[in-house]
């Protein structure tokens, strides 16, 4: 039972995409989005002294550790993005610098000296990303420091930082194995429309809403609404041509991940083809770039297209902008729809809403609002989205569970043995360096879009470059966990499948016949043939 309480501490603050929000009071009340992750305030200015971290030793496991992180690099080609990802793995470990740290690093092949050099790691009595608040921008005599100079504090303290961190991600990778080992394909299909493109800081101000509206269905349709109603019929009309022109590549995002679910499913009921070993790891990874080369795509047009509007803005409406507060929904008043939905398509009207409504997060927000992200935003293709969101589609007015990812994350670990938990918690460890690569990529993605708001032309083949790398992390966390859960699934006694399906807890009104194209049901999908992202057996 020791693992038992082990995981109840660090499901205390692992709830639904809620966890990982920090300080998010927005520009309109006096206190900005997160600050930026190199502890610079807006003009620049680094904040924190230069301090050594003082040496301390390792302990064989963070040897170890040490290992793992550097196996996915190779130290002649480094780059200073992989270099700070590397930096960043060790913090989330808990190691700091120092001579027998040093030596890890060499014993595994990494000069130490070359690591600093590419990215210095940041000086102990700087912030961390996220720790503080910090000014974003604001409106003219509007915002600033309270009574007494202090920064008033938001909805929890929150960060990127504890989106990666252990607890964090444990909670959310058991989660994501329940899901995994009660569902089928269908539910593993079902993906929130806002999991694609997201780099408008949305999941940033839907986290820390003082209303308490950020996981009710009627929150995306308020802030669209209220935007829509501040814009231009011209400007409305270029969302609406907007949605039109992504509508097929919005089809086309879902119906490729569905060759990768398959895989995924057919390694979890052992239907692997013959002379294979089971999935390949390279060859996940090739394909889920290929897959958010799709989402760089998306990303890339809706940000020339949102940052052309955001240029055009008159000062009327920069002024009504401004009375709706980023992390107040209450500021927002209920409004009708503002884009008659009959005349579009489902898809594109959920287009035309998404887009209102993240125009607003990413104009008072600013790029570290943009990198945040929740726990459960990467490998998205094991149904845990399915098992908390179903019983939300068609309620208006519902509120999803913030505690539902941590208690069933919780009991799921406690249902395994010791042997399986140890399979299901190692992913923490196995997938650290590429969550830290994410945190790197998504803020050099960010900061390239935001680039639209002042400017006409962004580097479209650099975002795509990017977009392709953070597919190839999504990919090998996804294998990582794809692999584990097979395992765990091959020694699970009868009564623990059934102790399993009770958790799964969903009325048999939620069982899932076809597939979803988002959150919309649709027929089951013909899949092309997977074998290809199966490895072969090499002879001896």
């Amino acid at each position: 039972m020791k693992t038992k309480y082990i995981i109840s501490a660090l499901a205390l603050g692992a709830s639904t995409c809620i966890l990982t929000a920090q300080g998010g009071n927005p520009p309109r009340d006096g206190q900005g989005p997160p600050p930026r992750a190199d502890g610079s305030n807006e003009t620049g200015n680094a904040r924190g002294g230069d301090r050594q971290r003082p040496a301390e030793t390792i302990t064989e496991k963070q040897k170890e550790q040490v290992k793992t992180i550097l196996s996915k690099y190779q130290a002649n080609t480094l780059t200073a993005d992989q270099a700070k990802a590397i930096h960043e793995a060790f913090r989330q470990a808990g190691m700091r610098g120092g001579p027998v740290m040093n030596d890890a690093i060499q014993a595994a092949g990494f000069d130490p000296e070359k690591l600093r050099d590419l990215a210095p790691p940041r000086p102990e009595g700087e912030p961390k990303p996220g720790a503080e608040n910090g000014p974003g921008p604001q409106e003219p005599g509007v915002g600033g420091p309270q009574a007494g100079g202090r920064e008033p504090q938001g909805q929890g303290q929150y960060s990127i930082e504890q989106a990666v961190s252990d607890r964090a991600q444990l909670t959310t990778i058991a989660f994501d194995g329940l899901a995994f080992l009660t569902g089928d394909f269908g539910c593993n299909t079902f993906l929130p429309p806002g999991k694609v493109a997201d780099f408008c800081g949305f999941q940033y101000m839907r986290d820390v809403d003082t209303n308490q509206l950020g996981h009710n269905t009627s929150f995306v349709p308020r802030a669209a609404n209220n935007v829509l109603s501040i814009l231009t019929e011209k400007q409305k009309a270029q969302l609406v041509a907007l949605a039109l022109e992504q509508e097929k590549m919005l089809t086309g995002f879902v119906r490729m991940r569905f060759p990768l679910i398959k895989a995924f499913c057919r390694q979890l009921e052992g239907d692997i083809p013959k002379s294979s070993a089971g999935l390949n790891r390279e060859a996940v990874r090739k394909y889920t770039a290929k897959i958010y080369e799709i989402d760089g795509l998306l990303s890339y047009r809706r940000a020339e297209v949102l940052g052309g509007i955001v240029r055009t803005f008159t000062d009327k409406q920069k002024e009504a902008l401004a009375k709706m507060a980023f992390n107040n929904s209450a500021t927002w008043p209920e409004l009708p729809d503002q884009v008659d939905k009959k005349s579009l398509s489902h898809t594109a009207h959920v287009a035309v809403m998404t887009y209102a409504s993240e125009m607003f997060s990413w104009y008072a927000g600013n790029v570290e609002a943009d990198v945040y992200f929740c726990p459960e935003r990467h490998a998205t293709y094991f149904g845990s989205f399915y098992m908390k969101d179903i019983p939300a589609m068609g309620n208006a007015n519902y509120s999803i569970s913030t505690s539902l990812t941590g208690d069933s994350g919780e009991a799921f670990l406690a249902t395994l043995t010791e042997q399986q938990r140890q399979l299901v918690t190692g992913l923490v460890d196995r997938q650290r360096a590429d969550l830290a690569e994410i945190v790197t990529t998504r803020r050099a993605i960010a900061t390239e879009l935001r680039r639209f708001m002042k400017e006409a032309v962004v580097n479209k083949d650099h975002v795509l470059a990017l977009s392709r790398r953070y597919g190839e992390l999504d990919g090998e966390i996804s294998y990582f966990y794809a692999t584990a859960f097979a395992q765990v699934a091959k020694t699970l006694t009868a009564e623990q499948k059934k102790t399993l399906l009770k958790l799964r807890n969903l009325d048999a009104k939620f069982t899932c016949s076809g597939a979803y194209l988002y959150s919309r049901a649709i027929d089951m999908p013909e899949v092309p043939n997977t074998d290809f992202l199966f490895a072969a057996v090499t002879a001896n």
